[in-house]
């Protein structure tokens, strides 16, 4: 079989398989989202404890703070850093959830129809995918741990509260925000753990289309409600302005 008819099987096995998830999943589709849903919760919780801990580790900036809406009124401009800041994660999750489905169902399919050097290949390109799938999901906590943290050391610090408060402050659009980030991820873990490879596109494109209304919701409270309960948590009418 030519490289081009073996990409084409690959392709057409690919779409075969998206196409019996979705009408596997028509039948019962909430028994497939509270799996994706619940482990995204929990992710989302451990990434806010996480951060918890590292703004105690964290000394807090002293360049005084903007927030919109606290030091200056809330503009529909403000939910753009918001919006851009959220899609390169959830895009950056979406493609992890893209690899493991090329390296857990498309990758065997393509080696299979190969010989020598050629099907070694696609058998090393496979294994790298499921290693690029979990180096992005440790890339992901990690860094997001010590951006928050970071953050919130900084906030907590200027708006005189503690970093418990500072959290409870957040959960009304920081839970429902990492709920959405993470469900691809959510998805590739149970997918992984059961073998189900061939569903992973599927799950990408069902998981992606959810998060997205999530996340501009999450991001209009975070503009227009977050800052009203920071003020009625801080002693301060605004952020500590200090001195050169």
């Amino acid at each position: 079989m030519s490289v081009s008819a073996s990409n084409e099987h690959v392709l057409s096995h690919g779409m075969q398989d998206t196409r019996e998830t979705f009408d596997a999943w028509s039948e019962h589709p909430w028994k497939v989202l509270r799996g994706w849903i619940a482990l995204s919760v929990a992710i989302a919780l451990s990434l806010l404890t996480a951060t918890w801990f590292v703004a105690g580790l964290l000394t807090p900036d002293l360049t005084p703070i903007h927030l919109a809406g606290f030091t200056h009124s809330s503009e529909p401009d403000d939910l753009l850093p918001i919006l851009w800041r959220n899609s390169l994660v959830l895009a950056l999750h979406g493609t992890a959830c893209i690899a493991g489905f090329i390296a857990g169902a498309s990758m065997p399919i393509a080696a299979a129809q190969r010989t020598g050097f050629s099907r070694w290949i696609h058998v090393k390109a496979g294994e790298l995918a499921i290693l690029f799938v979990a180096a992005v999901t440790l890339f992901s906590l990690c860094t997001q741990a010590l951006y928050l943290g970071f953050q919130g050391s900084t906030i907590a610090y200027q708006l005189q509260i503690s970093r418990f408060e500072l959290i409870l402050s957040v959960l009304p659009h920081a839970l429902p925000e990492l709920t959405a980030l993470f469900l691809p991820l959510a998805a590739w873990l149970i997918a992984s753990r059961r073998g189900e490879w061939n569903q992973l596109l599927a799950a990408t494109l069902v998981t992606v289309a959810l998060a997205i209304p999530v996340l501009l919701l999450s991001a209009t409270i975070e503009v227009y409600v977050w800052p009203h309960i920071l003020e009625a948590l801080s002693p301060v009418s605004e952020p500590i302005v200090f001195p050169e």
